[in-house]
């Protein structure tokens, strides 16, 4: 954000501000710009905050020193209607401003913040569910501005929905260039930095790239450390009172707006000079200085987390192996009663790296053995490039053939039921909602016939009896074709329990690998 957008967005303030109460939508970001002191360290020296309230709802947010004497103070509201605020400061200028605001019903594509649903999915906040299909681009937009500009125009053509980056820059294989900008001031020798104080341009310009990331629909997972600095910068071995000021001001420019995520490490185990009591610190400064209950979770390289800590919302798991079989998910399910997401299932691509040259084939069935396992995949792509542009690191355009298969995955999860997949069985593989809709899944596997098998409902489930009838589909997840089985397919009780077609029919297969089997409920 250049000086001239700050300055715009003050007068813009004033001016609301001397007209009477500003509106911004339900969801959106009410922002509160004050002229305060600039003298010492204000980082250290000012403490600022305001106190949101509309009836009985009183939410306190932290504010920023956002430099040139400017603090600011951001606030999400989760309720329409008129808030009121006033500020706290241990300096004069700042303390004590009062006022209101207008919070008015959300534009039909602002659905706020995704939360957890149903204990093993997420869901908008105004109730829309969300099926995540993440994508990796882990320091995109400390690129040239072109290339940015690039990413954004890849992603909003794209099918993903989320987004994984870092709020540090990376020094690693393929992305070894200096960054735009850089957190601090002083450097860029590791010994140099003044961690006192922030470069507030490069957070003007993370939170202006998460806003271009909201106008498309796409959530920021934003990771907030990394191992991937090996001493050139010196950010993944900062003091601890570096570390925890901070998330804090991370936390306070950026929680306010909707489709923010927390990440709190990549690979936190890689981080050596950290220890784990490090990271169940952050978690808890992270917990608690957001208000509104971002999702937070943190990803592993070897070692897992402990994803049952009351403050992670879902298991970010990284692992390829899991994701040859569903079954591992199905126990990170019945061991964390959390949403499973595998945000790193290794690459497609070509680089020599085995976690960089996956087969499209590959990563797509690895997402399809997530979906009916009940829980979530991520993508990302390292194909070779002579101007060292490897989307998983820089972004850029997608090169590979994945991408348009998950746009087939992404139709089909649309149009599952709300409640979202969950697993039923395993014999083969197959997901759904018991009694409304069943997607079986058979991978590798290249048969010819499906028995129209559907196991008796579990226990405390939908139960159900003969005469359900449901529609089949037969879909090919690589060529992207939907074939409709002709007639429709009416339930009928058997001897164990477990229901088939009345007349016995099975479902004609092509004998090809990558085959998936669809069944809707019909309205009898």
């Amino acid at each position: 954000m250049n000086p001239a957008r700050i300055l715009l967005l003050f007068l813009f303030t004033v001016v609301l501000s001397a007209r009477g109460d500003p509106s911004v939508e339900q969801w959106g970001v009410f922002e509160l710009a004050l002229k305060g002191p600039t003298n010492g360290n204000p980082f250290l020296d000012v403490r600022f905050s305001a106190r949101f309230k509309q009836g009985t709802n009183s939410v306190e947010a932290n504010g920023f020193y956002d430099g040139e004497g400017v603090y600011r103070v951001r606030f999400m509201p989760e309720k329409a209607g008129k808030w009121s605020y006033r500020t706290a400061s241990n300096a004069r200028k700042l303390d004590g401003k009062s006022g209101s605001f207008a919070a008015t019903r959300p534009s039909p594509s602002n659905h706020g913040p995704v939360r957890v649903a149903r204990t093993y999915h997420f869901a908008y906040a105004d109730g829309t569910p969300y099926e995540e299909l993440g994508t990796t681009c882990y320091v995109w937009e400390w690129q040239p501005e072109p290339l940015q500009e690039q990413t954004l125009n890849t992603l909003a053509a794209s099918p993903f929905n989320k987004i994984r980056f870092c709020v540090f820059p990376k020094h690693y294989v393929w992305n070894t260039n200096e960054p735009i900008l850089y957190p601090f001031p002083g450097g860029p020798a590791a010994t140099n930095w003044d961690f006192t104080r922030f470069n507030v341009k490069y957070f003007q310009h993370l939170e202006q790239r998460v806003l271009d990331l909201e106008k498309p629909g796409i959530e920021a997972d934003i990771i907030l450390f990394h191992p991937y600095d090996e001493g050139h910068w010196g950010f993944d071995r900062m003091p601890a009172e570096a570390d925890d000021r901070y998330l804090r001001y991370v936390v306070a420019r950026l929680a306010a707006y909707r489709n923010v995520w927390w990440s709190l490490a990549n690979e936190w185990d890689f981080m050596k000079r950290k220890k784990e009591t490090d990271f169940v610190r952050f978690g808890e400064i992270v917990s608690h200085e957001d208000p509104y209950r971002h999702l937070l979770s943190i990803h592993h390289g070897a070692k897992l987390f402990n994803h049952n800590l009351p403050w992670i919302t879902h298991a970010s798991i990284q692992s390829g192996a899991a994701v040859q079989t569903p079954a591992r998910a199905r126990v990170f399910r019945d061991t964390y009663h959390k949403p499973v997401v595998y945000d790193e299932v290794q690459y497609e691509g070509n680089i020599p790296s085995g976690w960089g040259r996956l087969s499209a084939e590959e990563l797509v069935f690895r997402f399809w053995n997530a979906t009916v396992a009940g829980a979530y995949c991520g993508h990302g792509e390292t194909y070779k490039s002579d101007d060292q542009v490897l989307w998983w690191s820089k972004g850029g355009v997608l090169k590979g053939q994945s991408p348009a298969r998950l746009a087939f995955l992404k139709k089909v999860l649309d149009d599952a039921p709300a409640e979202g997949i969950d697993p039923i069985d395993h014999h083969p593989e197959m997901g759904g909602q018991a009694g409304k809709y069943y997607l079986v899944y058979l991978g590798k596997q290249t048969p010819t016939n499906w028995s129209f098998e559907i196991p008796k409902p579990p226990a405390g489930g939908l139960q159900f009896a003969d005469g359900l009838r449901f529609t089949v589909d037969v879909l090919d997840t690589w060529n992207m074709t939907v074939t409709r089985a002709p007639g429709d397919f009416t339930l009928k009780r058997r001897d164990d329990d477990t229901y088939a077609d009345k007349d016995g029919r099975g479902i004609e297969l092509p004998g090809k690998p990558y085959m998936a089997i669809q069944l809707k409920r019909l309205k009898n």
